[in-house]
């Protein structure tokens, strides 16, 4: 077992990083990994990072590994955000921590899990360190494209590419790690299009596997503008659902431990110089809910830009396997009511809903076109 088992279909992509750690003389301080999402960006940054500090290279077992990985070594640094962009104090903390020699391992190594969530002036204040760094420093920036990074950072740093997956390849490895029926694993697998932290979630939770069998039921359901504004509003509310579902619990605990370390009575009133600090933290929380909240929604988009694409597929005769096998009989009889014309709008409108969303549109705004962009205008 070594640290780089996780990387399932990417031992191509990998090896420069591999190299790096083998030849001192293929090491360069700062390295940006990109690949789409579900390819292992983050697990690559976490098992170079592992690699780096370890003196057999990334054996997966030994203290340096181990603590690398959860982000508890003191020479590794970790930068990844729960909201919509990273703060400029965040930036500039890491930039600080980034001066100072390594006080256990080999190198000093800042890992920044969302470089694309950077603006134009953390992105420049980045920029500074990456220009100069110290000797022992290694930088390792994660983002889903090189394009979603400034261009100054791109050209100072070595390029590493992730692919997409064979979904076969994310199939066997539910089966062998986590257990799943090779039948359900093989579906969910193609259902999340070879993202494994999505394809995890589905195999294990059924009520997952059924709020996308009703976001895929959209593209028969909507008839009319009425239609469209409830299936609208729908998506909306879950969204908003899930978001609340997955913080509601962990925002009480945070705000019970900042009061707890600052000596304060959750039920009393708070000094005034504490409530800014409580202020700070809701804010927090609110942007990770809403980023969560439009992870949620582009996921849902995602999923309904799977099942035109298996349309599309029925319609052209194209014998490729579906990502959404287990819904065939609705693909099927959706290919036969419309034409390749309005598949092709279909799915020219869900791009352009997901430009939107990352544009900061009202979600209820732009789903409401979406899902008036999706009803039947013709027949086959």
């Amino acid at each position: 077992m070594t640290v780089w088992d996780d990387l399932v279909g990417q031992e191509d992509a990998i090896a420069p990083l591999r190299s790096a750690v083998e030849r001192p003389e293929a090491m360069t301080h700062a390295w940006l990994v990109t690949g789409p999402p579900g390819s292992g960006r983050s697990v690559a940054g976490r098992a170079f990072a592992a690699a780096l500090q370890c003196l057999q290279g990334g054996c997966g077992e030994c203290r340096a590994c181990v603590t690398a990985m959860s982000g508890a070594h003191a020479d590794v640094t970790v930068l990844a955000t729960e909201k919509v962009t990273i703060g400029i104090d965040e930036v500039r903390d890491l930039v600080a921590t980034a001066q100072t020699s390594p006080s256990q391992g080999r190198w000093r190594v800042m890992l920044v899990e969302d470089a694309d969530r950077m603006t134009e002036r953390t992105s420049n204040l980045l920029l500074k360190s990456i220009e100069e760094p110290p000797a022992r420093t290694v930088w390792i920036l994660c983002a889903p494209s090189a394009e979603d990074v400034m261009v100054t950072i791109r050209s100072r740093s070595r390029h590493v590419s992730l692919r997409v997956p064979d979904p076969e390849v994310v199939a066997q490895l539910l089966v062998d790690r986590d257990g799943v029926d090779p039948e359900l694993a093989r579906e969910c697998a193609y259902a999340a299009q070879s993202h494994i932290g999505v394809a995890r979630r589905l195999a294990r939770d059924g009520d997952a596997r059924a709020r996308r069998a009703q976001v895929l039921a959209l593209a028969t359901e909507i008839r009319g503008v009425g239609d469209a504004v409830l299936a609208a509003a729908d998506l909306v509310k879950v969204a908003e659902e899930d978001a609340a579902a997955a913080t509601e619990e962990r925002n009480v605990e945070e705000r019970n431990d900042l009061l707890r370390t600052l000596g304060a009575d959750d039920g009393g009133r708070l000094p005034p110089a504490l409530r800014s600090q409580v202020k700070q933290l809701e804010e927090d929380q609110k942007r990770r809910a809403t980023r969560h909240k439009r992870d949620v929604l582009d996921r849902a988009i995602v999923d309904l830009l799977s099942l035109y694409r298996d349309v599309a597929c029925v319609q052209v005769g194209a014998g490729v396997p579906l990502v959404n096998a287990s819904h065939r009989a609705h693909i099927a009889g959706l290919a036969e009511r419309t034409t390749l014309a309005d598949t092709m709008r279909c799915l020219d409108a869900l791009g352009v809903t997901r430009e939107r969303l990352a544009g900061n549109v009202s979600p209820v705004l732009a789903l409401e076109a979406m899902a008036l962009a999706l009803r039947p205008r013709t027949a086959a």
